[in-house]
């Protein structure tokens, strides 16, 4: 059985990242997630500093997995938000 924080199934994840500040920020995000197969898109907010994931249908990545590939990035995951 799966943890309960682990799926969003065709579902949005929404992550508060410290140090976005530049498109390069943006750019390495989405060459990094853009390699995931679960991964639809992401959107980088440098503004807000917020990552939007949109999932494949019936694909995910847990909370675990993102914070990695973020932090792997060189960033910090503030929160992991869930949307529909």
């Amino acid at each position: 059985s799966q943890p309960a924080f682990a799926a969003h199934p065709n579902g949005t994840v929404y992550a508060d990242v410290n140090g976005l500040v530049c498109d390069f920020c943006a750019r390495a995000l989405e060459k990094v997630f853009g390699k995931q197969e679960a991964v639809e898109s992401i959107n980088v907010d440098l503004d807000k500093k917020v990552i939007t994931i949109h999932f494949n249908e019936g694909q995910s990545l847990d909370d675990e997995t993102i914070t990695q590939l973020i932090t792997d990035c060189g960033y910090n995951v503030r929160e992991i938000r869930h949307g529909k």
